[in-house]
C-alpha cells in the first residue's frame, strides 16, 4: 500500500504541475485497459486451478500468495503481470485481471481472436448472402444498361457531327473547296 500511495502522490504532482483537476475516473475498466496496453506482452491465460500459462512463452505461472487476486474466490481467465518471481515455481506478482478481447485489440501483433465454429459458419453464410445480393444487383444494372442501349439503337440515334470531339489529329474531312487564285498569288 505504501507503493500505491507513492505512485498516487507522483500522479497527483504531475496533475498539479499540468494544472489539471484531480478526479476519479469512476470506471476501473479504463484503468485496467491502460495497464493491459502497457503489459500485454506479459499476459497469461488460466490453465487449471490457480495455474496460468504465459501466452507468449507457454511457461506455467502461478499467482503469488501476496497478490491481490490470490485466494479471492474468483480466478479471471486472462491476467497481465508486472513481475515474475522464480522460486520453486514461477510466481506472478502485481497482477491485474483483463479481458481477452483487450489483448487482441491492444496487442494485435501477438494476439488474435479465434472464431468458434458457430461464428465461422454464420460469417460464411453472411458472406455468401452478400455475394449473391451483389451479383443480383450487378445483373439488374447490366440488364438496365442493355435495355437503354437497345432503345437508343431502336430510336435511330446516331451521334451527329456536332457531338463529335474534334482535335487536330482527327478532323472531319469534307470536300475541299477550290483555291481562289488572285493576281497577287499567281504573280500576274
Amino acid at each position: 500500500m505504501r507503493k500505491v500511495r507513492e505512485v498516487r502522490q507522483q500522479l497527483k504532482d504531475i496533475m498539479d504541475s499540468q494544472k489539471l483537476d484531480v478526479k476519479s475516473c469512476g470506471n476501473w475498466d479504463i484503468v485496467r485497459k491502460c495497464i493491459c496496453a502497457a503489459y500485454f506482452h506479459q499476459a497469461a491465460r488460466l490453465k487449471g486451478i490457480g495455474e496460468y500459462v504465459n501466452l507468449r512463452t507457454g511457461m506455467p505461472c502461478h499467482l503469488h500468495p501476496t497478490s491481490a487476486l490470490f485466494g479471492c474466490g474468483f480466478t479471471p481467465d486472462y491476467i497481465v503481470y508486472h513481475e515474475l518471481i522464480m522460486t520453486t515455481k514461477e510466481y506472478m506478482q502485481c497482477v491485474t485481471c483483463v479481458d481477452g478481447h483487450w489483448l487482441a485489440e491492444l496487442g494485435p501483433m501477438f494476439f488474435s481472436l479465434k472464431d468458434s465454429f458457430k461464428t465461422r459458419n454464420e460469417r460464411a453464410r453472411k458472406e455468401k448472402s452478400e455475394t449473391s445480393t451483389m451479383e443480383e444487383e450487378m445483373r439488374v444494372s447490366q440488364e438496365k444498361f442493355n435495355r437503354m442501349k437497345e432503345e437508343a439503337n431502336a430510336a435511330g440515334q446516331t451521334p451527329s457531327i456536332r457531338n463529335k470531339i474534334i482535335t487536330p489529329f482527327n478532323r472531319i474531312q469534307t470536300t475541299p473547296t477550290p483555291k481562289r487564285t488572285t493576281p497577287f498569288r499567281s504573280g500576274i
